[in-house]
């Protein structure tokens, strides 16, 4: 399971425990008493699923210098790697189940790397209810790799996916936007953020560094929602998935796009920056359409989630995505689409 035979003795990193101490006492506690992860000890996690569900799953790597900062505190780094999977999981309608992780730890880093690694990782897995189910680990000479494997189970038939919205449909997204993305910039110093107050940089910081998962709300919209995905490259980059997959194309009112407050301080002081709110990655909100009668509906069922549903445009023919501003005319988008790992 979570072991690789022939790195044994420190192929995770630290020359002290060995990599199955550091497993015994850093990963196995974060089954969390799971009973299909056999301690960590098998070959596999055993899993079963309730009567009338499905299982859904998803994986995504998190890789230094790509995903997060090489300097990322490693608590933070962990934390990202589970949360975008949750991401995904929400996304689909499902409620979490538990993860794999396959972690390729720095050998620079030491132990000390992989213990505070672990302490994040426990953090979450106790916050959001996933315990590790299984996985690896390994010493790498190269950047820091985190591949999160998360499960999760949906009601068979109510799963969201990409490719049920239909014209006419109005298209909603929980949270705000743009705020990773302008935080990526303010940790590389982009000088057009500079003159931010140091609490909206630090909100925007910690925004990238750590997504916030709509998990409770995703299950929630199963059965009201009619297409959904997360919003991890982009809005615009993002939106095209559902217009592709549902043979149709988009209006989105500029003016009407949820922005924190540390988000509208940065375009008031760089307007050019709209383009990093509406292409930038790391949102992680949730990104969905939905007939009008159940708007309202929605919204309150997101405010019970402590979280906001905001309406931002609709589906229409076509095949492209259009932006206005207000009652003023739709034009095509003619910006990048979304943040590429290539």
């Amino acid at each position: 399971m979570m072991s690789s035979p022939e790195d044994s003795g420190g192929g995770s990193g630290g020359k002290g425990r060995g990599e199955f101490g550091l497993i015994a006492e850093l990963f196995a506690p974060l089954a969390i008493g799971h009973p299909g992860a056999l301690h960590l000890k098998d070959d596999a996690a055993i899993l079963s699923l309730p009567k009338g569900y499905r299982l859904v799953a998803t994986t995504d790597a998190v890789v230094a210098g790509v995903h997060f900062l090489p300097d990322d505190p490693p608590d933070l780094v962990a934390k990202k790697a589970v949360r975008v999977n949750l991401s995904d999981v929400a996304a689909m309608g499902a409620e979490p189940m538990g993860i794999l992780v396959a972690a390729c730890f720095p050998k620079e880093g030491g132990e000390a790397w992989i213990e505070a690694f672990a302490r994040g990782l426990s953090e979450d897995v106790h916050a959001y209810n996933c315990p590790v189910l299984g996985g690896d680990t390994v010493a790498t000479p190269g950047p820091a790799t985190i591949t999160v494997t998360a499960l999760g189970c949906a009601p068979a038939g109510g799963e969201l996916r990409r490719d049920g919205a239909k014209e006419g449909d109005v298209l909603m997204v929980t949270g705000t936007l743009g705020d990773a993305a302008l935080g990526l910039k303010v940790c590389r110093g982009d000088p057009a953020l500079a003159g931010l107050s140091e609490t909206h940089k630090a909100f925007l910081m910690d925004r990238y560094r750590l997504p916030r998962p709509r998990v409770s709300f995703g299950p929630v919209l199963s059965g009201m929602a009619r297409s959904c995905l997360d919003v991890s490259d982009g809005l615009i980059g993002d939106l095209k998935h559902i217009c592709e997959n549902s043979h149709l194309g988009a209006e989105v009112d500029l003016e009407a796009l949820p922005l924190s407050d540390a988000a509208r301080a940065a375009l008031d002081a760089a307007p050019v920056l709209l383009g990093s709110v509406l292409c930038g990655g790391d949102d992680y909100e949730l990104l969905f359409t939905l007939p009008e009668e159940r708007v309202e509906q929605v919204r309150a069922a997101a405010v019970r989630c402590g979280l906001t549903a905001t309406p931002i445009g609709r589906m229409v023919a076509g095949s492209e995505v259009f932006v206005r501003r207000g009652a003023g005319p739709a034009e095509p988008f003619a910006g990048g689409t979304s943040w590429s790992h290539y």
